[in-house]
């Protein structure tokens, strides 16, 4: 049994399929070699912030008390909202940490997920981003200097292409259903006024591991369940899918105190 808080699975691209861990205290849990294999996490009861490391009540913005959560730069508006940024004209929560996380170049890409989605993420996030996303296929289109200025371009975006993901649809989908490079010459059609920030990339193909037999899934919370149990079926973006349907969401857990029993 090991016991620790839940923050969101390490994942790096192997040679078959992506890679998963989980850091728990002392020990680091490889979740693919628990595929086809029964586990059981229950939570403690006990929340305590990602940051700070305070208990808490209740998780804001996946792990953070409610004090981090209003002062943070991981929790500042533009990581939801990159147009929101004002680090390029000196204004952030903290300098230091936009400098080198928002101030940076950044990428706007195209990616399958549940269908075909834009985003945003800084250039020391790929594939991670795109692995958290649940994506199969994904490629960078545009490159800009800092957060701000990808945000705008994803702005321009949103009238043509979704910006989110229907998360039953993206845990189900096993193969490709888009020609993404012709999607992405579609795309770039209304990107005409941006056009110094477009650049070529290759498509990332992302595999993951596990399969899923069963259509009907059901999320579960461990606020409403605080033990779950069964033969893990796979693994995808942040998602542990169970053989009986049941999938949990680790990334929206974290701070959560648990049992890892394998």
């Amino acid at each position: 049994m090991s016991k620790g808080i839940l923050h969101k699975m390490n994942t790096q691209l192997g040679n078959t399929c992506v890679e998963y861990s989980l850091d728990l205290e002392e020990k680091k849990i490889s979740l693919n070699s628990l595929i086809q294999k029964n586990i059981t996490i229950t939570h403690t009861g006990n929340i305590y912030c990602i940051e700070c490391g305070a208990k808490t009540n209740k998780s804001f913005a996946q792990g953070y008390c409610y004090r981090c959560f209003t002062t943070s730069p991981h929790t500042e508006e533009c990581v939801l909202h990159p147009e929101l940024c004002q680090a390029h004209i000196g204004i952030a929560r903290d300098l230091e940490y936009a400098q080198n996380h928002c101030l940076i170049p950044h990428y706007v890409y195209v990616a399958e997920t549940s269908d075909i989605k834009i985003g945003v993420t800084r250039n020391t996030q790929i594939p991670t981003r795109w692995i958290d996303q649940g994506a199969i296929q994904a490629c960078i289109i545009a490159q800009t200097p800092n957060r701000y200025t990808a945000g705008v371009i994803e702005v321009a975006l949103k009238q043509f292409v979704a910006d989110k993901t229907n998360w039953r649809k993206m845990l189900v989908k096993t193969k490709p259903e888009y020609d993404l490079r012709h999607e992405i010459s579609i795309i770039q059609k209304y990107l005409h006024n941006y056009s110094e920030f477009l650049i070529e990339s290759e498509i990332q193909h992302i595999t993951y591991p596990g399969s899923i037999s069963s259509a009907k899934i059901q999320s579960v919370k461990l606020d409403t369940k605080p033990t779950i149990s069964g033969i893990l079926q796979a693994i995808k973006g942040q998602y542990l899918l169970f053989e009986n349907g049941e999938v949990i969401n680790i990334r929206s857990h974290g701070g959560y105190e648990v049992t890892i029993i394998e």
